[in-house]
């Protein structure tokens, strides 16, 4: 990526990020007296650790919320989004600058997915809990099966190209909308696009300022829409800013890597048994909805 691309992508990161902020301030009343516990300050820290470093964050936070009853199912997609924002930029502005990736892939796939979460967010925050629960279930399935996937180190393993042309370039767009609408359900980007970059015969290198600065980008705009729905859990979403943006520094800067194969098998596990539970709820829900119809 060039100087001048780089540049412009920084500038546009630091306007997101006082767009977020702006939208937290406006949309949360009394956000500066909002005092969230220690167990989520410790989720953000746990789960944006981890997110740095390649794993992912909303599939891990949902498992932790959904263990803890810490926040209501139907509050979880807004929640992630917004209280996960500020950490994901921090990464977009470490890896942005330290990986090579053609310019126009970059802003073609990041432009792609925001339009993605743009849509998604408009439908999700409508939906009633049930369906909510349906497709986080289903969304934290496929997940863990990529996750599973990656521990056993079944995910393709790449090639060398920094950018995309052509009909590859058009897939790279389509994938990334489609990941940017699921990321408002609730499922992560980070390792779908891992994939996806991968199969294309790109760098997996490459994919780490592709994935954070698509949801870099994309998260503030979703977010903005489930505030302004009142979809979202503001201790939930303070505690996460709170943990991750240190957890993210300490991650890229101190610790930089770790062996995570035995870290991917493990969530890999609890992520399926939460699928499992989330797609249990939304048919007991369904069937007492019927009953009482």
């Amino acid at each position: 990526m060039n100087f001048d691309a780089k540049r412009l992508l920084l500038a546009g990161l630091a306007l997101v990020a006082i767009y977020h902020v702006v939208t937290l301030v406006r949309g949360l009343p009394k956000l500066g007296s909002v005092r969230p516990t220690a167990g989520f300050i410790l989720t953000g820290v746990f789960t944006d650790f981890l997110d740095t470093l390649g794993i992912g964050s909303f599939a891990t936070t949902t498992t932790i919320y959904r263990a803890t009853k810490w926040v209501k199912d139907a509050l979880i997609p807004g929640t992630l989004n917004a209280g996960h924002t500020l950490a994901t930029l921090a990464q977009a502005f470490v890896y942005t600058q330290v990986v090579e990736v053609e310019p126009i892939t970059l802003v073609g796939m990041i432009i792609a997915a925001v339009f993605g979460s743009w849509v998604g967010a408009g439908l999700v925050a409508k939906w009633p809990t049930q369906r909510i629960q349906l497709g986080m279930g289903l969304c934290l399935a496929a997940a863990a099966a990529l996750t599973f996937a990656q521990a056993a180190g079944a995910i393709p393993g790449g090639g060398d190209a920094i950018g995309v042309t052509g009909v590859k370039l058009g897939i790279a767009l389509f994938g990334n909308f489609v990941l940017g609408v699921l990321m408002t359900i609730g499922i992560g980007l980070y390792g779908p696009c891992l994939l996806l970059v991968s199969a294309l015969g790109m760098s997996p290198t490459a994919a780490f300022p592709i994935m954070m600065g698509s949801c870099a980008f994309l998260m503030p705009f979703a977010s903005a829409r489930f505030i302004r729905l009142g979809k979202v859990d503001p201790k939930a979403v303070v505690g996460n800013i709170i943990g991750g943006v240190p957890a993210v520094l300490v991650a890229a800067y101190i610790v930089k890597s770790l062996p995570l194969t035995a870290m991917r098998w493990l969530v890999a596990v609890v992520v399926a048994y939460t699928a499992v539970t989330l797609i249990m709820s939304a048919r007991r829900n369904t069937a007492a909805d019927a009953v009482t119809t």
